[in-house]
């Protein structure tokens, strides 16, 4: 991929899928406009990258704030919103950004010239698999107003392209995990949280009995797969699913976190489970294979590996990290009970 002269936009582009897809644009060369309120993301997550970049703090419900930053613009990457938590507590807000928002860049990027639109989905979309591996014709069947309002933003994203013929993408990526994932708040996915827990030699929280299953992708392959999906021309008007083909249970990840960081004496703390929990999610990729060539690079223990290590060349201790954990974190509280 040769990007040099484009001006490619990202919004969400500092959070932690978001920073490694930036990271990857500059890489091959593209000139990247930055938008992010830095709710969730963190500005330091794009430090120690070179290339042509510019940060602008924005929310994309600003629309005379981000409008300016669509002219001249060739692509955008659609990544802001908020996360499935947070959309227990926060049912509306979530909506207004995820859904509502969505439109609204749409229509500014039509406007605007610019000639693709990528909106970022989520698996959370489907629910809980009824068959896998699931296809992107896989019943769809949301269990939270997050995974609601993806959809809303997928339905729109399609429109545009049916109704205008405007150039657009939808991409559903499954569970993704690296460096600069979230541990904190209402933010905070489990393998960080396993992780760090396992580190700091306290027991690792399972909501419900563990046998729901997840698809684990790292960051630098579904950063890779957002990225096939704005330049491959096949993929203009398509729904394209990114993961790894393969499902583990939160128990057998437990079992592998404890291995690596615990020599497998870590404790493991079961809880109820969490509302609106999708129980069971593995991706069928033969679409993105076939469309913008994408396979996974790097598997789930050797990706553990690397994060492990990053949490271990980190300046803050694990315990330090986890003063910023919720348990419980779709109550809306800032401690936990």
């Amino acid at each position: 991929m040769d990007l040099h002269g484009k001006c490619v936009l990202v919004t969400g582009g500092a959070g932690f899928i978001g920073s490694e897809l930036v990271r990857q644009l500059c890489a091959h060369g593209a000139d990247v406009v930055v938008l992010d309120n830095l709710v969730n993301g963190k500005q330091s997550n794009l430090d120690g990258i070179t290339g042509k970049l510019r940060f602008e703090r924005a929310d994309v419900r600003d629309l005379d704030g981000v409008a300016p930053h669509f002219e001249n613009c060739d692509l955008v990457y659609h990544l802001a919103c908020l996360g499935v938590r947070h959309s227990v507590h926060s049912p509306v807000e979530n909506h207004d950004v995820n859904a509502t928002g969505t439109l609204r860049l749409l229509e500014l990027a039509k406007k605007s010239g610019v000639e693709r639109f990528v909106y970022v989905s989520s698996s959370e979309i489907y629910g809980t698999a009824r068959h896998v591996p699931m296809s992107e014709d896989h019943p769809i069947w949301p269990m939270t107003v997050y995974g609601a309002g993806k959809l809303a933003g997928e339905c729109y994203t399609r429109a545009f392209w049916e109704t205008y013929r405007y150039p657009t993408v939808v991409v559903r990526p499954f569970n993704a995990f690296g460096p600069r994932c979230h541990h904190e708040g209402d933010s905070g996915e489990v393998i960080p949280k396993f992780m760090l827990r396992a580190m700091a030699g306290k027991p690792l929280k399972i909501f419900g009995d563990g046998t729901q299953t997840r698809d684990f992708s790292f960051v630098s392959d579904t950063a890779r797969g957002i990225l096939l999906c704005g330049v491959a021309n096949a993929a203009v008007g398509q729904t394209i699913n990114i993961g790894s083909g393969k499902e583990i249970t939160i128990n057998e990840l437990a079992r592998s976190v404890s291995a690596l960081v615990a020599d497998g004496v870590a404790c493991v703390a079961h809880d109820a489970p969490r509302p609106g929990d999708v129980l069971r999610l593995c991706a069928d990729t033969s679409k993105a294979r076939a469309l913008i060539d994408y396979a996974p690079t790097v598997e789930l223990r050797e990706g553990l590996a690397v994060l492990y290590s990053w949490y271990r060349q980190s300046n803050r201790s694990a315990d330090d990290l986890l003063a910023e954990e919720l348990e419980h974190n779709w109550t809306g509280k800032t401690v936990d009970a």
